[in-house]
């Protein structure tokens, strides 16, 4: 019980919201004085309505500097961060800029509070002053209470007479004050957010029409992933076809011919048929080498094992030239997105070898939060863009069917740098 009441003492809000009402005050007689004055001026002058144009851009100017000014303030020491509630200007022309200034509701809140924060400061300050200031007022009664005539003070309803009667009284009122001005400050800071809130905030109409946008553009961007991510599948599927039928599948081919010819010549030409039986041997080692990098291609068995720096080791070493290779996954990712990555850089050293003229190329890869980071860049001829044919657009594709952001910089002469971004969780 006794922590809840002196928790707000702890609490680093409690000391910003005094901090709050304290500028209140002077923050709200500059705002109140300046726009009082621009508004009776803009008033008085409206029968020579040109003359008073600049006296009306100045005042919803000086308001619209104001309020940014205190959505600022309200993040910095309340930590309520608000939006610009304006919609953006459909002219140029500062006349028509005024009139849709004159037509937005949001223009006029400000206005209105640049009015309201004066007194709205008066109050909080003079609660927050008697609360803080009267609780140390009572800790030091005591000290000057033998100063008053008869040893005695009145205090509305209350005496206190002689020094223990003070003590009593004025360390009982203390703690009593003690106790509420935190509460009385969390009170005031939260009435004050409201107020905030409501004047400077977006309208609960822009709210709700900036939510259905955002919304909308989730909907979007989730129905393109999943198309990326279908015809990114349908690719893979379609180079495995490809892969099988021009490499496996051949070599099968040439193993069944060799080996029918074998059977043919098994008895007339044995020196032949030996000799088919070599070539058929080594059809066989062949088909399978490449059925292993086959199923690698789908998910090396390393990868799940041991992770994604001893997978990429083993695919830079195979790479023909050298590749320097950095990874920090701490914690490490989850599995889809470690596949991902693998192959994202599997498929880029295979650009880099094939198409960058390349001596040297670097990847590095690292947890940042949320997000895994792939950095692949060489030092080749560069040129290179996500439509020129080059595997980049695959990549592309794989990377936002997991959500993820792909940068290719590429400029003629090189250097090339893939940057990549994939959501992996906290």
């Amino acid at each position: 019980m006794v922590r809840k009441l002196l928790s707000p003492w702890r609490t680093v809000r409690t000391w910003y919201g005094v901090v709050h009402g304290v500028l209140d005050l002077f923050i709200g007689t500059v705002s109140f004085v300046l726009v009082i004055t621009l508004l009776a001026v803009s008033a008085s002058l409206l029968i020579i309505f040109p003359v008073a144009l600049p006296f009306i851009w100045s005042l919803f100017v000086s308001a619209s500097v104001i309020g940014a000014l205190e959505r600022s303030r309200a993040a910095a020491l309340l930590d309520i961060h608000l939006p610009s509630p304006h919609a953006p200007f459909t002219s140029r022309n500062w006349l028509s800029r005024l009139g849709q200034r004159s037509r937005s509701a949001s223009r006029w809140r400000e206005i209105a509070y640049c009015l309201l924060l004066m007194p709205i400061g008066v109050i909080r300050l003079a609660v927050l002053t008697t609360v803080w200031s009267g609780s140390f007022a009572l800790l030091i009664l005591p000290l000057y209470l033998g100063a008053l005539p008869g040893d005695s003070a009145e205090f509305g309803l209350f005496e206190l007479s002689g020094v223990s009667g003070a003590l009593a009284g004025s360390v009982t009122g203390a703690i009593g004050l003690l106790v509420a001005a935190p509460w009385a400050t969390v009170a005031l800071t939260t009435a004050s957010g409201l107020i905030v809130r409501a004047l400077l905030g977006p309208s609960p109409e822009t709210e709700l029409r900036e939510q259905v946008t955002r919304l909308e553009a989730s909907r979007t961007s989730a129905e393109a992933g999943r198309s990326a991510a279908v015809d990114s599948a349908e690719a893979e599927r379609r180079r495995i076809e490809r892969d099988l039928h021009d490499g496996a599948q051949q070599r099968l081919v040439a193993l069944a011919m060799d080996l029918g010819m074998v059977r043919e010549k098994f008895d007339r030409d044995p020196e032949r048929a030996r000799q088919l039986v070599t070539n058929a041997h080594q059809e066989a080692k062949a088909a399978l080498a490449e059925l292993r990098d086959l199923v690698r291609g789908f998910h090396p068995a390393i990868l799940e094992d041991r992770g994604l720096d001893a997978a990429l080791s083993a695919v830079v070493a195979r790479c023909p030239i050298p590749v320097q290779l950095d990874i920090t996954v701490d914690p490490r990712p989850p599995s889809t997105v470690e596949s991902a990555a693998y192959f994202i850089v599997a498929e880029a050293l295979t650009n880099v070898t094939k198409h960058s003229q390349a001596s040297a190329a670097k990847v590095s890869i690292a947890r940042r939060g949320d997000l895994l980071v792939i950095d692949i860049s060489d030092n080749g001829r560069g040129g290179a863009t996500l439509a020129g044919g080059t595997g980049l657009q695959g990549l592309d594709e794989r990377v936002r069917g997991l959500g993820g952001w792909m940068q290719v910089l590429s400029p003629p002469g090189g250097p090339t740098s893939v940057l990549v971004e994939l959501p992996c969780g906290s």
